[in-house]
């Protein structure tokens, strides 16, 4: 269920992170992925998902995707992150894509990535508005180009996640 309200709702603190027992799942399900996914599968998943992203974002009308809305927790999505627009969730994912993509090119060349990522670093900016679909299209393309490019991924240098 979700509600629209004028009046941004008591949330935890951005960083403030999953449930620990959801954390250790998401992870565990996140290595089996890996695990049984061929670059080619997860590459067409990742796709497939952003063009729906997409989609559902256009269905609405722009003024729509610019106010906040309160959704239900729902696993992998932390307190903080429930009270956002449709633009908010596309610059998200668009700052998340746009990282992901600078880790991997510094892992694959053996070469820690020297910033440490954290989730409240990869808040939206609350006047996201609609060239952030662009954006966002542009950060899944530089995303998919660059794994494409680099191939497999299993390299020994790690970088913590968030």
């Amino acid at each position: 269920m979700s509600s629209r309200t004028t009046v941004p709702p008591q949330l935890e603190a951005p960083g403030a992170g999953l449930p620990a027992f959801e954390l250790a799942w998401l992870r565990i399900l996140f290595r089996f992925a890996c695990r049984v996914m061929s670059l080619h599968a997860g590459l067409r998943w990742f796709k497939f998902e952003a063009r729906r992203i997409v989609a559902l974002a256009g269905r609405a009308a722009a003024a729509q995707c610019t106010v906040p809305v309160l959704i239900d927790r729902v696993v992998g999505i932390e307190d903080s992150s429930r009270y956002w627009s449709v633009f908010m969730v596309l610059d998200h994912l668009r700052i998340v894509d746009e990282g992901i993509t600078q880790i991997l090119e510094a892992l694959t060349d053996n070469r820690l990535f020297g910033q440490e990522v954290r989730i409240q670093d990869v808040k939206p900016n609350p006047r996201s508005g609609p060239d952030t679909i662009n954006r966002f299209l542009k950060a899944v393309g530089g995303y998919e180009s660059t794994v494409t490019r680099l191939g497999r991924l299993g390299h020994h240098v790690r970088h913590p996640y968030p």
